[in-house]
């Protein structure tokens, strides 16, 4: 490597540094000699604009991506703006039919680049890209072009044509994130797994309560909690018992909402009371909510990750019996909805607390087995 290369990649690995809150830190060095210096100025500008957290790392690994396709595919760094061959290049690759690849092996993406891919760490699937990540991967591309202030053909009739057509022609279902949704039955069971005392379990029920009462919010707001979000509210009046007790979370921006906007859903009764406990368990009076805790029970000053969360719903369904592999923190999402359903609460209501936009999208997380045996499907019985 010649002098002025080593400069230049020693200068992004420092700027990478800087920013290594926000980007998958493990390929730093992957990274450093993907990316160009411009793309890493402005990774760092939009950190410095306040881009959240999960943005960014879904920018970088897109852009990284794509940036390991063009050389594979034509031994260059990516142009800036792409031109349309390329991109319809870049769909032929990942939208082919695995069907007319057994007749025609030249079909789809060439073999080397998929080599080279795969052993970069890039390319895990077999078989043709999820509709869902070319579209992603598309419009990071398009994002970027636009903040460099050009423009691009991303919405060329061509490409549009040619993605639809390879959708069609190559039909597959769409997955859920999580197989099976949480629902109040199923958040008993794992409840009642974090009933010895310790205090990861002290944590891990708090978690549970807290991200499925709220709404069910997402991993990455659960983990990014602090507690200068909480705000005590006045108790809640009950006609039989005491007072309940209420508190306002305050997440700021969300993934669907402006900047501006600061979301606020509650918290009343049990969660609160099993929020307390953790925070008064681990001493935590300011900073992160949830943190993780070591082998000697020692509790971090750091956050946990949002990998994290998803990992602490998978090991509770194990404790309890359950398939982990049909559960991940998204079920708390989409089990807060379903419940909801189930209890006759009206779906509009239910959204105030879940901050879905659309009733549309609300919908689409009720779990098609309640759905499938509900009334509305047995009109005819």
């Amino acid at each position: 490597m010649t002098a002025p290369r080593k400069t230049a990649l020693a200068h992004r690995l420092d700027t990478l540094d800087t920013i290594a809150a926000v980007l998958p830190m493990e390929r730093r060095d992957e990274l450093a000699e993907l990316l160009t210096d411009q793309d890493v100025e402005t990774l760092r500008h939009l950190v410095n604009e306040g881009m959240g957290a999960n943005t960014l790392r879904a920018l970088a690994s897109d852009l990284a991506y794509i940036q390991a396709w063009s050389l594979a595919a034509t031994g260059r760094s990516l142009p800036w703006p792409a031109p349309e061959a390329l991109l319809l290049k870049f769909v032929a690759h990942h939208l082919w039919d695995a069907e007319k690849r057994l007749t025609d092996p030249e079909h789809g993406m060439p073999k080397d680049i998929e080599d080279k891919l795969r052993l970069q760490g890039f390319l895990r699937t077999i078989g043709p890209h999820a509709p869902d990540t070319v579209r992603r991967r598309l419009a990071t591309w398009s994002t970027l072009t636009k903040w460099r202030g050009l423009q691009g053909f991303f919405g060329s009739p061509a490409l549009r044509s040619a993605i639809r057509l390879s959708i069609r022609a190559t039909p597959r279902p769409r997955k859920r994130k999580s197989a099976k949704a949480v629902t109040g039955d199923t958040l008993e069971k794992l409840l009642a797994t974090c009933a010895n005392g310790s205090l990861r379990d002290v944590r891990d029920r708090a978690i549970l309560m807290v991200a499925f009462a709220s709404g069910g919010r997402r991993r990455s707001e659960i983990a990014a909690l602090r507690l200068e979000q909480l705000q005590p509210e006045e108790p809640i009046e009950v006609e039989s018992g005491p007072p309940l007790p209420s508190v306002s979370v305050h997440l700021g921006r969300t993934k669907t909402s402006g900047a501006e906007n600061d979301e606020v859903v509650y918290l009343t009764g049990r969660p609160v009371e099993t929020l307390n406990a953790w925070l008064n368990a681990a001493k935590i009076d300011k900073g992160s909510v949830f943190r993780a805790i070591d082998r000697w029970g020692n509790v971090s000053r750091r956050p946990l990750d949002p990998k994290a969360i998803n990992d602490i719903v998978k090991h509770r369904a194990e404790l309890a019996g359950l398939d982990p592999a049909e559960f991940s923190a998204h079920g708390l999402r989409s089990g807060y909805l379903t419940e909801a359903a189930n209890r006759g609460i009206p779906l509009p209501e239910a959204m105030e607390q879940s901050r879905h936009r659309s009733v549309q999208q609300a919908s689409s997380y009720y779990n098609s087995a309640q759905r499938r045996s509900g009334r509305a499907a047995r009109l005819m019985d």
